[in-house]
């Protein structure tokens, strides 16, 4: 597999959204597979790079975050509008072929979607995700909880060695 062209998004806590130390990294193009052959794949890629307990389904249509773990998005059909970063943050166009790696923390929903739209998502070692909604209450202490998460052994496309979250989350120790 070749190296994806990827973007990198830095979000800061706007006192809602804690969102992340790390950025969020978008690659692009990642296959030409789509459907079931592209599902498989990104399931399967994840798994072998550590990210597990996977699902496949969509992104909810409300804004929230995990504290306890990252989050891994692979588009294996259709296309949507996501917000990254809270009600603050990036609108993003996501399309068959776009993996988005979410660092804890960050804020995401689906503003729209086509009918087909569906992801394999996935996390590291296999976490299962806590679930805050923008309307629950800020957990206590979640800057230092999701600042303090390890960063992943392995980028979930690439394992230990071409990944972005290498270059672009080894640089980035404090907010």
């Amino acid at each position: 597999m070749t190296v994806a062209s990827f973007d990198l998004y830095n979000f800061i806590d706007d006192g809602i959204i804690p969102n992340s130390k790390y950025p969020v990294i978008v690659y692009h193009h990642v296959s030409d597979r789509e459907g079931d052959a592209a599902a498989n794949f990104l399931q399967h890629r994840f798994a072998e790079n550590g990210w597990s307990n996977a699902f496949r389904w969509r992104v909810y249509n409300y804004h929230h975050y995990h504290t306890n773990t990252h989050e891994v998005l692979g588009v294996y059909a259709g296309n949507a509008m996501l917000q990254l970063g809270g009600p603050m943050g990036e609108k993003l166009h996501v399309r068959v072929g776009d993996v988005i790696v979410l660092p804890a923390g960050t804020g995401h929903i689906a503003l729209s979607n086509s009918d087909d739209f569906a992801v394999v998502g996935a996390y590291p070692d296999g976490m299962k995700p806590d679930l805050i909604k923008l309307e629950d209450e800020r957990p206590e202490n979640v800057l230092h909880k999701v600042d303090s998460l390890p960063m992943p052994q392995h980028d979930p496309l690439y394992g230990d060695a071409a990944g972005a979250m290498f270059s672009s989350w080894n640089k980035r120790e404090n907010r």
